[in-house]
């Protein structure tokens, strides 16, 4: 039985990857055939081309999962061959002509042990229009319910722009909770990239999570760390459901959602 203050005994990265995916939305070949050139402030950031064999970039061919976020709005996870302890997560909006790129990266030390690079760009030789991803306040003080399967099921309180808790409501981690370092970015209204980065298990997650109905919310992600060993990568996709449970409104002067 896991003691629940005792964090040696938590489970690994690749002990909770059995059974996590079952809410996965299907992959889509949508973007097969073209190719995306992401245009930042200092000069290209990626260039992809997506075929049958995945997704082509300087780091080489790599096998991709695309998911269909919002109409024109697509998230693709790779882990690429050449640069195994990196991940890669894309976010293409072909209605705004943007993107974002997160990278997410394990270190040789540190707290937490994975961290994250985020990149906002454009699509090149494309229309551009709206707000550029940014990272946002806007999820601060509510209290989200997520269904990963129905053996998984976690709840999320989203507490200041760096942190958030998150406690297992079911599944092989019941009863853990932690408070661990977030960053939320708006794709679009109601649209945002979510990640984390935990101190306990060496992981960090990227998920893109549809908010804008607050009683069918949805996320696509990944999980990407270190597995028990604390030698190999451990890269899987998954999705979940969810809802809202509360909103906490705090007084002007205390609000954490407040510059």
């Amino acid at each position: 039985m896991t003691t629940l203050s005792d964090t040696s005994s938590w489970l690994p990265l690749d002990g909770l990857a059995p059974g996590f995916d079952a809410n996965k939305a299907p992959a889509v070949a949508d973007l097969t055939g073209r190719e995306f050139a992401l245009d930042g402030p200092d000069g290209t950031v990626l260039t992809a081309k997506f075929t049958d064999a995945g997704v082509e970039t300087e780091h080489g061919v790599d096998q991709a999962e695309t998911f269909l976020v919002d109409d024109d709005l697509y998230y693709t996870q790779f882990h690429p061959a050449s640069r195994p302890d990196e991940a890669v997560s894309l976010f293409l909006d072909l209605r705004a002509g943007r993107a974002l790129v997160v990278t997410t990266t394990i270190g040789e030390e540190g707290t937490p042990r994975v961290t994250q690079r985020f990149t906002a760009a454009t699509l090149r030789d494309a229309a551009v229009s709206g707000d550029e991803p940014a990272p946002t306040r806007a999820l601060i003080g509510r209290r989200a319910m997520w269904v990963y399967s129905t053996e998984h099921a976690y709840e999320h309180v989203y507490l200041s722009p760096h942190w958030y808790t998150w406690q297992c409501l079911a599944g092989p981690e019941k009863g853990l909770a932690d408070t661990d370092e977030n960053s939320v970015w708006q794709l679009r209204p109601g649209i945002y990239v979510f990640t984390w980065r935990e101190k306990v298990i060496p992981c960090a997650a990227v998920t893109v999570a549809d908010h804008r109905d607050v009683t069918a919310l949805r996320s696509h992600g990944v999980l990407f760390g270190l597995d028990e060993s604390g030698e190999k990568q451990t890269h899987f996709t998954f999705g979940a459901h969810g809802r809202l449970l509360s909103a906490t409104v705090h007084p002007e002067e205390y609000d954490p959602a407040a510059d």
